[in-house]
């Protein structure tokens, strides 16, 4: 089925304040969203990587061992781009007409009820993941115990970021319930957002990395490569978007003081 943290890398909810607005993120400070786009800083997380600069030998040496037509790797990276842009389309959605609330008869039922849809899509990204890579070749230099217990720590510490992100910002918190009108008051300022900008979506590839490296994975290092783009892309698209649903907010709460 895959790594089944994995699942938990859905999307950065914001921990903001009403009074002041949003706020950028860093370390002692919360909210893994910032009020515009930003340049990285030390704690931007694999946000950071300048893709433009990869090794491109490496990129070649990597797909003589993949062959990108077979259906399961199609099959997941199909999943990985789907997921965010489902998410994204569904809250941006309901932000602008409610529906889902209506509908569910409340914005806390439709957020669960969103957010269970998230994980079952996102378990069906893992599955696939791992289907891409046993359909694979495996690659020897990685095939050893020293790379096998890199890539189950680069899995605990993914692990923890995901979970330590979720019991920090709770459910709602965490699957889009600013969304749904579903706001924080208050700054989450616990770890992992006091050293982490975004620490769901990065522990959640740390997660792939580390099950790729654990499978001595061509293809799964490809699928972690797109794991990675992806949320850099869903990252600059939600944003924006997300401050200004808390500028909204703080400015209808500064009217009505």
């Amino acid at each position: 089925m895959g790594p089944v943290l994995a699942v938990g890398g859905c999307r950065e909810a914001r921990a903001w304040s009403l009074q002041g607005g949003p706020r950028p993120m860093g370390p002692g400070r919360a909210g893994p969203m910032r009020s515009s786009v930003a340049a990285p800083d030390c704690c931007g997380g694999l946000g950071n990587l300048d893709f433009r600069k990869a090794d491109l030998c490496v990129m070649t040496r990597l797909l003589g061992y993949v062959d990108p037509s077979e259906p399961h790797f199609v099959a997941a990276v199909l999943t990985i781009a789907f997921n965010p842009l489902f998410w994204n389309v569904v809250a941006r959605w309901e932000h602008k007409t409610r529906k889902l609330s209506g509908a569910f008869g409340s914005p806390h039922l439709a957020c669960c009820t969103l957010g269970g849809a998230i994980l079952l899509l996102n378990v069906l990204r893992s599955h696939c993941f791992t289907q891409a890579m046993l359909s694979q070749p495996r690659m020897q230099s990685l095939d050893n115990p020293l790379a096998y217990r890199m890539g189950l720590a680069l899995l605990g510490v993914g692990g923890v970021f995901v979970l330590s992100s979720f019991l920090a910002l709770g459910f709602t918190g965490t699957f889009l319930g600013d969304y749904f009108g579903i706001l924080k008051e208050t700054r989450v300022t616990t770890f992992p957002f006091s050293v982490l900008d975004n620490p769901m979506y990065w522990g959640s590839t740390a997660n792939y990395l580390g099950w790729a490296i654990m499978h001595a994975s061509p293809a799964g290092l490809l699928l972690t490569t797109v794991v990675a783009l992806t949320y850099t892309v869903a990252i600059l698209y939600e944003e924006p978007f997300t401050a200004e649903i808390y500028r909204q907010k703080a400015s209808q709460a500064h009217k009505r003081s």
